[in-house]
């Protein structure tokens, strides 16, 4: 009876402590009741709050995108950059040789290159370097005027070779064997135009003129028709004349100027002509003067050598003056005795 009456004593005094009253206290699942103090999985509401708060502001706070068109961009104009930086570069390593070379030939046994020119109807002057000769062969003039009327080194080259050869007509020099002539390629080119023919020897060609200086000064004057040697007009040894000028025709190369004597009838006009002889050191500007017309000649190694187009009929050789490097005159060819001044 006692504790019978303990037990509706103790639940009349604590009703809530029945299931009735655990059921108001709690939500289902455990969860928070009126009061909201635990959420699920025991988390409190100022959690839920703090993550929903934590989640919104993430996205306010997300990195802006990679600008990858400016980046692109930048590193092309580095690489330009970089690219002309190494160009300038290796265009300084090329100049320097270059400029190297160029001041080599004015110091000890090399000065500068001396100015020559071959004016009146020939190619134009210049100082550029002529064609290079061909290997074994004789060696260039000093100008590119030097070799008229479109022939070439290895023409003229080819025109030497054939007329030092020991078939050639006139190669023998006062009763001497043609190989006292020597090889093409002791020769230097002196002057090349073209020939005109005439009732003595028929059909028109080219001249070739060379000279060398040792083991014996000699000149030879080819002539070259339909690619063979047609004759040579050969003058060896110095002339010592001591009569002589700062100027010296060459007496015997009337066939470079002459086409026929007078009394073999007119001329065929236009006419290629050419001019040469030697001059002294002092002589550094050398002009010839034929039917009207004056030309700058070419000084060559101690010659001289013209070329020109004669446009009129002439009675007179022509004349020819030598300049220092003052430009005083040292010669004139019509104060000279042993010039022949008229046309034979």
């Amino acid at each position: 009876m006692n504790g019978r009456e303990d037990d509706e004593r103790g639940a009349k005094q604590d009703p809530q402590r029945g299931p009735q009253g655990q059921a108001e206290r709690d939500g289902p699942d455990g969860q928070d009741g009126p009061d909201g103090q635990d959420g699920p999985d025991g988390q409190g509401a100022f959690e839920l709050e703090l993550r929903d708060w934590m989640a919104r502001d993430a996205a306010s706070v997300r990195p802006a995108a990679v600008p990858y068109p400016a980046i692109v961009r930048q590193g092309r104009a580095e690489r330009r950059r970089r690219l002309a930086v190494a160009g300038a570069a290796l265009i300084a390593l090329t100049v320097v040789p270059a400029t190297a070379i160029a001041f080599s030939g004015s110091g000890a046994g090399g000065g500068p290159a001396e100015r020559v020119s071959v004016g009146g109807g020939g190619p134009a002057a210049s100082t550029a370097p002529p064609s290079p000769e061909p290997p074994g062969g004789p060696a260039a003039p000093a100008t590119p005027g030097q070799l008229a009327d479109g022939i070439t080194m290895k023409e003229a080259a080819a025109g030497l070779e054939q007329c030092l050869g020991p078939e050639a007509p006139g190669n023998g020099v006062s009763g001497s064997p043609p190989a006292k002539l020597g090889e093409a390629a002791q020769y230097r080119i002196l002057l090349a135009h073209r020939s005109t023919g005439n009732d003595n020897s028929p059909g028109d060609g080219q001249y070739i003129v060379a000279v060398r200086d040792a083991p014996v000064p000699t000149r030879i004057i080819c002539s070259v028709k339909d690619g063979q040697a047609s004759g040579s007009n050969i003058s060896m040894g110095g002339d010592s004349d001591p009569e002589n000028g700062p100027v010296v025709p060459d007496m015997n190369a009337g066939k470079l100027y002459l086409q026929r004597l007078s009394g073999e009838g007119p001329w065929k006009l236009p006419f290629r002509w050419g001019s040469i002889g030697t001059v002294d050191a002092g002589v550094t500007r050398v002009t010839v003067s034929y039917g009207g017309a004056t030309v700058e000649a070419a000084v060559d190694r101690g010659w001289f050598a013209a070329t020109g187009v004669l446009e009129q009929a002439v009675t007179k050789t022509p004349r020819i003056r030598g300049y220092d490097a003052q430009g005083k005159q040292l010669y004139d060819s019509d104060q000279d005795k042993h010039h022949d001044k008229a046309i034979p």
